[in-house]
């Protein structure tokens, strides 16, 4: 799923060197499919790069966050969770960001099959899978995203980027112009996250 492609990314870039701690709610994987070797090292991710955590149920997803983020070595953290959860409350964001603030790490918050709900973070974004420039000789292009600003704390207009992410760099890079419009965000698709100062830079 193109938002837990693009929290993995962006949370390898937050990281800078650190471990990136990846909390995967099951419900997710089984919807929206579990972790594939081959397609994470295709993002250039190497097993010591992400260290995966699977969670059966939201509490226990929320739990990882904050033990990760309290833990020094930990660089980012990625939650990916799945569906409407009294569990993911606006208490439980303003814990997230607290504990993202003092251990100095980045939090990603990625939802699929919910609706934005009220949180603490600073920015709210939708995100999902655009189409990619081919490379030389037809070769599949690299992994796009659309990823829109859906709120920011004190006001801001909705602004759409199309973004490529770069294997080789690590990063996140605007692709060659390609004709046609961009791909309409999906609604329920949204991704938060939490600098080492508790504000929100997905």
């Amino acid at each position: 799923m193109a938002v837990n492609a693009f929290g993995l990314g962006a949370g390898l870039q937050a990281a800078d060197g650190g471990i990136v701690v990846w909390g995967l709610h099951e419900m997710m994987g089984w919807e929206a499919g579990r972790p594939h070797g081959p397609g994470l090292h295709e993002m250039g991710l190497a097993p010591s790069d992400v260290l995966l955590v699977r969670a059966p149920d939201i509490q226990t997803l929320l739990i990882i966050g904050e033990e990760a983020l309290r833990t020094p070595v930990v660089g980012a953290v990625l939650l990916s969770a799945w569906g409407e959860a009294k569990a993911l409350s606006l208490t439980a964001s303003r814990r997230l960001a607290l504990a993202a603030e003092t251990g100095g790490g980045t939090l990603f918050l990625a939802r699929a099959g919910a609706a934005p709900a009220p949180s603490a973070a600073e920015t709210r974004w939708a995100v999902q899978a655009a189409a990619s420039a081919p490379l030389e000789g037809g070769a599949p292009g690299r992994p796009s995203f659309s990823a829109t600003l859906l709120r920011r704390r004190g006001g801001g207009e909705q602004r759409t980027w199309t973004l490529e992410w770069d294997r080789d760099d690590r990063s996140f890079c605007e692709p060659t112009p390609l004709s046609g419009a961009v791909v309409p965000m999906a609604a329920q698709r949204s991704a938060e996250a939490w600098d080492k100062h508790g504000r929100c830079v997905a």
